[in-house]
């Protein structure tokens, strides 16, 4: 069971009403989603995905991050009235703000109704350059 706190982010409780629970995975955390907010998440995972098959995702912070070189990457999650998509990166944001007008953004999030999940196009662009982002740091 899922619930959201007074922030509107996400919580998980377990049978004990006064006690919440930390997903353990990103399969978890998008089971216990309602389904409008689970299936535009979903959407956004296999999207990042296809664009870095070789991230791993892990629970950070109680979202789904992806990882990739060992540093985050990119992440998601659900709140009370939108989803969020986490690029991790204020540069990026600045540098695609004309592609991000539409949104409601702050300073490295994409926050959207559940109901309209963000184009493969878009998160295509951003997850690519997060990667050349970190590639950078590399160096």
């Amino acid at each position: 069971m899922c619930r959201f706190d007074e922030a509107g982010e996400y919580q998980m409780k377990d049978s004990n009403p006064k006690k919440t629970t930390r997903p353990g995975s990103v399969d978890e955390y998008l089971s216990a989603l309602p389904e409008e907010k689970r299936a535009a998440l979903e959407k956004l995972r296999k999207i990042i995905k296809s664009v870095v098959p070789d991230a791993t995702e892990v629970i950070s912070y109680q979202i789904p991050v992806f990882k990739y070189k060992g540093r985050p990457l990119v992440g998601f999650g659900a709140a009370k009235n939108h989803c969020s998509f986490y690029i991790m990166s204020s540069a990026v944001t600045k540098a695609h703000k004309d592609d991000l007008k539409s949104y409601d953004t702050s300073v490295g999030t994409i926050r959207f109704p559940a109901t309209k999940p963000l184009p493969a196009t878009l998160v295509t662009k951003v997850v690519k350059a997060r990667i050349a982002e970190n590639n950078v740091r590399d160096v």
